[in-house]
């Protein structure tokens, strides 16, 4: 039996390029019919806003595609292991490179090499045009698709906590002493939590005291009264460096960026697991395409002619997509601060490394 990790250089080439091809071409047709559909729910949307036309629907299609393919790269690298053992092994091609003296592990190896490859440039892709696809595109969404001004700084639907009381702004402007907010609403509650009051403004900014509520109009709860009020100051706690960091999307900021940001509500004694569990997202995720060979591997071995490969093929099916399901239940379980960050992140990935090896062993090795 050879010892070495990988079969021939001949071998390894032809299952790598074999492997490589099959996992483009199931790419490109789940990202060609996921953006058909994708796209036939938005467009009526996009052209509702005045101006819009085919330019406007081809702009969303460069922002939204980016995003389809770094999704499913992993779901098309589990598709394209099943296709391409079940295949080899249809042919007899896994019979005889294991009576060449091929081991299992030999076998996939060519495989496990070309999904570490997409594995490094899905992490690339996602870095440095998913991310900033994505917040193009958010923020193109919050302004009905209609004209966004470049470089704006504007944040939409801010959402905050001032003591026991609530602070929403439909938008936020500006850094710093200079920052305004419009369309605020401000909930004052009880010490058990129910709303007692409710007072709307256009606009407010900030100072030495708080935030200045202009022309505000207070509706009470007990009453249903409405009453005009003079200038309230609110959220004396809510200093400007508090609200830049009350809106931050993981998924529109590099994994450098993100760290940073986490740094600074540290800082600024805000909880930080649900972003921390997403920064090591940002590695394990990417990484997941190794896992797929390793999974979908029963579909390779078998005789073919037993009746079996069907079978074999839905279960190492059913393997990378229960991966995908407790991987973004951990995900969801991290950013609610069930599981610590990095379990969150890394659990899945491990525990189906050591059953996807377990499996591979027991029956093959």
């Amino acid at each position: 039996m050879q010892m070495d990790f990988f079969p021939s250089r001949t071998l390894t080439l032809y299952l790598a390029r074999l492997f490589f091809t099959r996992i483009v071409a199931v790419l490109i047709m789940l990202v060609l019919v996921l953006q058909t559909l994708d796209l036939l729910g938005e467009s009526g949307d996009i052209l509702a806003y005045p101006g819009n036309g085919q330019a406007q629907l081809l702009y969303y299609v460069s922002l939204r595609l980016p995003q389809l393919v770094a999704r499913f790269l992993p779901y098309s690298v589990l598709l394209a292991t099943i296709f391409t053992l079940a295949t080899l092994n249809q042919n007899s091609e896994v019979v005889a490179m294991k009576s060449a003296g091929l081991s299992a592990h030999q076998v996939l190896a060519p495989l496990i090499l070309t999904a570490a490859l997409f594995s490094l440039f899905s992490f690339g892709f996602n870095e440095r045009v998913v991310t900033r696809a994505t917040a193009t595109l958010d923020a193109w969404d919050k302004a009905d698709y209609g004209p966004i001004p470049k470089d704006s700084g504007v944040r939409t639907n801010v959402y905050l906590t001032d003591g026991h009381n609530l602070l929403l702004a439909r938008s936020v402007a500006g850094v710093g002493e200079a920052m305004t907010m419009t369309g605020v609403t401000w909930y004052r509650r009880d010490a058990t939590g129910m709303i007692v009051e409710k007072v709307q403004s256009p606009r407010a900014t900030h100072g030495a005291a708080g935030w200045t509520l202009e022309r505000p109009v207070r509706f009470r709860v007990a009453d249903s009264s409405t009453a005009a009020l003079a200038p309230l100051v609110v959220g004396p706690e809510l200093t400007p460096e508090k609200v830049s960091l009350a809106s931050v999307d993981a998924d529109e900021q590099n994994i450098v960026t993100l760290w940073a940001t986490i740094g600074k509500m540290r800082e600024a004694g805000r909880r930080t697991d649900a972003l921390e569990s997403v920064w090591w997202h940002k590695i394990s995720g990417p990484l997941s395409s190794v896992l797929m060979p390793l999974l979908g591997a029963i579909a390779a071995f078998g005789l073919a002619r037993s009746g079996q490969l069907l079978i074999r093929a839905v279960i190492g099916m059913a393997l990378g997509f229960a991966y995908f399901v407790i991987d973004n239940a951990a995900l969801a379980m991290g950013s609610f601060g069930g599981y610590p960050p990095m379990v969150a992140a890394w659990a899945p990935f491990i525990l189906f490394a050591l059953i996807g090896e377990a499996v591979l062993v027991r029956t093959e090795e």
